[in-house]
Order: C-alpha cells, then sequence, then structure tokens
C-alpha cells in the first residue's frame, strides 16, 4: 500500500520507517527544508536504537522516501498519517492541536482519491470528529475515512514495540476504512499482535488512559520508596514482592527520581483538562502529576543532604542526564529538576551523558558537561547517577572514588548495592531504602 507520514518527528519517522520495512511504499513529509535534507542524506535527528540501519535499508530499497510536497505525496496515498506534534499549550495544559488541524487542512485540500485518514498523533477524546469536519468543509466532494490509530512506542525500543506490539488499537466505525487498517498492520499478524477495533473516540481516550496508569504506578512505587526509607524496609523486595503478583505485574515498579519524556507529563495534563471540561475529576491522576513534581524537586534536596545540608561552593557530578536510557530527549527529565535545586543552593554541576549533552546544552546554562563519567567526577564532591545508561551501569567504583574530593555516591536508580560501593570507599546515598549509618 502507499501511505503518507505527515511529521518526521518520533512518531512519524519510526512508524514511516517501519511501515516501509514491511513493505508498504510511505512518504514521510514535513515542512522543515533541513530536516527532510538531512533525511535524504541519512542524518537522523534524534537517537533511537536501530533508527538509522532501518531508514538505511529501506530508502536503499526505494520504499521509503522524504519530501517538504504534502500534495502529491496525500495525492498517491491510500492511507494518509498525522504524526505532528502535540505539546502541552502554553498557558492551560491542554494539548495543542494547531498542528494537527493545519495539517488536516493541506491533507483536505490535497485528497484526490479516497483515503483513510489516520490520526497517530496523541490527541484528546473528540479531536477525530473535528479532524473529519475540517476535511467535509474544505473538501465536500472527496471520499475520506478518519481513523484514530494510536502510538504506544517506548522511546529506546521503539522498534521492537512497533514490530512486536502487544495490541493495535484502531477507532473506526466504518468497515472500509477498517478493512485498509488490516491490510496495512497485515504484516503483524504471524506475532499474533491483537487488533482491538473500538470507536473512534474509545480509541482516543485509551492512549490517554494507558499513560496515566503508568504514570501511577510509577508514582505509587516512588512514594512507597520514601515509606522505605522511613520504617527501614526495601522497596526493591518489596517492589519484587508485589510485582510476582500478575494482578499488578513487576512493569512500571522501579523506584527512580520521578518520570519525564514526551509522553506522561504532556497526556496526564491533557487528560486532565478533557476531564475537567466534562465535569469529571481524575482525583488520581491529579495527585499523580503533583507528587511526580515534588519528586523531581526532592531529588536535589536529597543530593544536598547527602553532602552535609550544604553545597555552596562545591562540585556536583550528575551522571546521566536524559529522562530515560537509550534516548537523547531530555522533555522533562528529572535531571532538569536537580540541576536547577544544585544551582540554586550554590554547587558547581558537572553532566555527563551518552547521547543527550547536544540536548541538554541550552536547558542546563551554567553545567560544564564532560566526555566521560570520570572526568565529570574529577575533584567532585559527589557523583549522582541519574539515568541507568548501561555505560553507568558497570563503572569502575574504585576509579570513581580515587578521582574524587569526597566519596559519595548518590545513586537514584539503585543500580549499584550498597555493599559493593562501600566495599569500593565510597559512601552510598540512595533511594527506597534506609540510610546505611541508621
Amino acid at each position: 500500500m502507499r501511505i503518507a507520514m505527515i511529521g518526521t518527528g518520533y512518531v512519524g519517522l519510526v512508524s514511516g520507517a517501519c511501515f516501509s520495512d514491511f513493505g508498504h511504499h510511505v512518504t514521510c513529509v514535513d515542512k522543515d527544508t533541513d530536516k527532510i535534507d538531512a533525511l535524504r542524506r541519512g542524518v537522523i535527528p534524534i537517537f533511537e536504537p536501530g533508527l538509522d540501519q532501518l531508514v538505511e535499508r529501506n530508502v536503499r530499497g526505494e520504499r521509503l522516501s522524504f519530501t517538504t510536497d504534502l500534495a502529491p505525496a496525500v495525492a498517491e496515498a491510500d492511507a494518509v498519517f498525522i504524526a505532528v506534534g502535540t505539546p502541552s499549550r502554553r498557558g492551560d495544559g491542554h494539548a495543542d492541536l494547531s498542528y494537527v488541524f493545519g495539517a488536516t487542512r493541506e491533507i483536505a485540500a490535497a485528497l484526490t482519491k479516497p483515503t483513510v485518514v489516520v490520526t497517530k498523533s496523541t490527541v484528546p477524546v473528540g479531536t477525530g470528529d473535528e479532524v473529519e469536519r475540517i476535511i467535509r468543509e474544505i473538501a465536500p466532494e472527496a471520499t475520506a475515512w478518519v481513523v484514530s490509530n494510536p502510538e504506544f512506542l517506548r522511546e529506546g525500543a521503539a522498534i521492537e514495540d512497533f514490530k512486536r506490539p502487544d495490541r493495535i488499537v484502531v477507532g473506526t466505525d466504518d468497515e472500509r476504512a477498517a478493512e485498509v487498517m488490516r491490510e496495512i498492520y497485515r504484516p503483524l499478524y504471524l506475532n499474533k499482535a491483537p487488533l482491538l477495533f473500538t470507536s473512534r473516540r474509545t480509541a482516543e481516550l485509551i492512549k490517554y488512559a494507558a499513560n496515566a496508569f503508568l504514570a501511577t504506578k510509577i508514582t505509587f512505587i516512588n512514594e512507597i520508596a520514601d515509606l522505605c526509607e522511613a520504617v527501614g524496609a526495601q522497596v526493591q523486595d518489596v517492589s519484587r514482592g508485589i510485582g510476582l503478583d500478575n494482578r499488578i505485574g513487576s512493569k512500571f515498579l522501579h523506584a527512580g527520581p520521578g518520570y519525564g519524556g514526551s509522553c506522561f507529563p504532556k497526556d496526564t495534563l491533557a487528560l486532565l483538562k478533557t476531564a475537567e471540561d466534562h465535569q469529571t475529576p481524575l482525583r488520581i491522576v491529579e495527585s499523580v502529576v503533583k507528587v511526580n513534581d515534588l519528586r523531581k524537586r526532592a531529588m536535589g534536596r536529597k543530593v544536598i543532604h547527602a553532602l552535609g545540608g550544604e553545597v555552596r561552593g562545591k562540585i556536583v557530578a550528575l551522571l546521566g542526564l536524559t529522562f530515560k536510557p537509550n534516548t537523547d530527549d531530555m522533555r522533562d527529565a528529572p535531571s532538569l529538576s536537580i540541576v536547577q535545586a544544585l544551582q540554586d543552593a550554590g554547587a558547581h554541576v558537572r553532566g555527563y551523558d551518552p547521547e543527550g549533552i547536544e540536548q541538554a546544552r541550552p536547558l542546563m546554562p551554567g553545567v560544564t558537561f564532560c566526555d566521560s563519567p570520570y572526568e565529570a567526577a574529577r575533584g567532585a564532591d559527589a557523583a549522582v547517577l541519574v539515568t541507568e545508561w548501561d555505560v553507568l551501569r558497570a563503572l569502575d567504583l574504585k576509579r570513581l572514588r580515587e578521582t574524587m574530593a569526597q566519596p559519595i555516591l548518590v545513586d537514584l536508580r539503585s543500580v549499584y548495592p550498597p555493599e559493593d560501593v562501600e566495599q569500593a570507599g565510597l559512601r552510598w546515598h540512595g533511594i527506597g531504602r534506609p540510610p546505611r549509618n541508621a
């Protein structure tokens, strides 16, 4: 089939590349001329493991192409996917749908044959209705079916998630549109990936409900971690003990410095705004958002406490800056709040990350960026493990100790057993278990 993917951000580029790998002919469209030129040269604008090879292979196979010219791509397509950004709207937290509606207007003007128009972007309930209304207004004679097909991709594992999904949600009440979507996803049938067909509004809500629930699990275990520190329990054992219950499951029960990234923060806010608009408050989600914001700020205070309550003039090395490993995404990363808290208290901050430094640089003024964790820790009064990159899971702790001015390791991801840290001559501070000197 012929597919037009509108938007070459994270979702659009990964989805377009994977669809082309299924054998479909995909044209990715973006207004950013520099980005399109770079993609044509094989330069990938985001870090996602395996994406560069996937794009190169399908461009070489003439199944994947990039353009700034939307009209011909849409005119030839059997399905047009809208995969543009829906960031939180400045001032009120609602999802900003201006890019979605702008793309819809251009698509409507370019339709020349029966086409399925698919919202892949994460959009609030009822967005598909407005997309359909815009198309009817601009192109009343066109035959177009508007479908919701939310994405469930984890940054750092997006290709695997796309090709071996837990489920594929398709929101449509039209059998002709449903048949096109079945054909698009037919290559996944061998993996027995379930296609869940629902109404369009239901599909839109599934995405937000899923992200809010996962954010709730993260926030829950983070609060339990605080309780563990207070009562002398160990949160990793608590997580394992409750996660072995198959009604609960073990995923998203790893205590840490709070969630960030491109999805959970904006999607929980957008869901709250939708609920508010319909006079159905979501008290649990409200608490999750508030607790997570407080959590990230509290991590800075934890580092200050590990240094005796005073950090003015001291050097703190942050190891890992992105919100999670295997991505260069800095959006709402906990490290941003930690840096702010440390700088406000007068500390000098150094930062290291395998992939995220260029994204972090404009967001962290005053931070000294380093090429290795050991360079960041040289002469530092404390090293803080913020993101559990593989390269940071196997540090030479003795070497780290030898480079530091004070032997303090604050492990916010519970990567290292306290006994191993202390054997290397470092003082351990972490989360989810009582202080070692208690």
